[in-house]
């Protein structure tokens, strides 16, 4: 499937699952569950139930003939209709917010701040990095070290390119393995300067201002963002003393 289409249907919202069976769905045409499922590479296991939130965003049918369901994409335009009905959501839910906002600034101002959050999952790690980035600006600097591995290489890449717009504000400085350079990611033209390395990383981390932010990448993905003014600079002074010595 194409990676730019895959990038954008989940810039609208929908999940992996969603767009890899959106997707099969275009190419197939009207289907049965057996070949959506060898065409998207979604276990069976989970078919029904993403079938089902895509016709209830509105962007899946089904007809019955000979009492067997035949799926089928719906018309592109449909999308626009989810994306209108998403946002009239969100208007909705951003006003209810903002009537309860005073007062849980209020609570959360009582409460001593954490010294340290850990995060589960793709959706708990996009949190960690909107917690990592807030209020972001131009003057500030994200710094990072990145492991590439092809065992995760693919899900990290589609994560990574989905959390452009949250840090693109500022000055953005990685050091990767040279394994890194093969990856689309890193030829891809953006807002990144990479350096690269022989040398052993210390993991994948992110460093913005007085925040570290630890991801493990693998079968199940965790990350631990680390309130700390002395970890955030002592790893700061060791990234730029690698970025001296790493290459192009």
């Amino acid at each position: 499937m194409a990676n730019n289409e895959m990038f954008n249907l989940l810039k609208i919202g929908l999940t992996e699952g969603e767009a890899k069976v959106y997707l099969a769905l275009s190419e197939l045409g009207s289907s049965t569950v057996g070949p959506i499922v060898k065409k998207s590479k979604v276990a069976y296991s989970n078919i029904y139930d993403i079938l089902n939130r895509l016709i209830e965003k509105g962007i899946v049918s089904f007809i019955i003939k000979n009492k067997t369901k035949y799926f089928q994409a719906a018309s592109p335009s449909n999308l626009i209709q989810y994306l209108d009905k998403k946002q009239e959501e969100i208007i909705q839910e951003k006003e209810a917010l903002e009537k309860i906002l005073p007062e849980l600034e209020k609570l959360q101002e009582a409460k001593s701040k954490q010294e340290a959050e850990v995060f589960v999952g793709k959706k708990g790690l996009r949190t960690a990095y909107e917690k990592l980035v807030h209020n972001i600006s131009k003057d500030d600097e994200v710094l990072f070290f990145y492991i590439h591995n092809e065992r995760y290489a693919d899900e990290s890449n589609l994560f990574y390119n989905s959390i452009i717009e949250l840090n693109k504000k500022a000055k953005n400085r990685g050091i990767c393995n040279k394994e890194y350079k093969t990856s689309w990611f890193a030829k891809k033209p953006n807002y990144l300067t990479m350096k690269f390395t022989d040398s052993p990383l210390p993991g994948n981390i992110d460093i913005v201002r007085d925040k570290v932010l630890f991801t493990c990448w693998g079968e199940s993905i965790f990350s631990v963002l680390i309130h700390s003014k002395s970890l955030a600079e002592s790893l700061r002074n060791y990234f730029n003393e690698m970025w001296k010595i790493a290459k192009k």
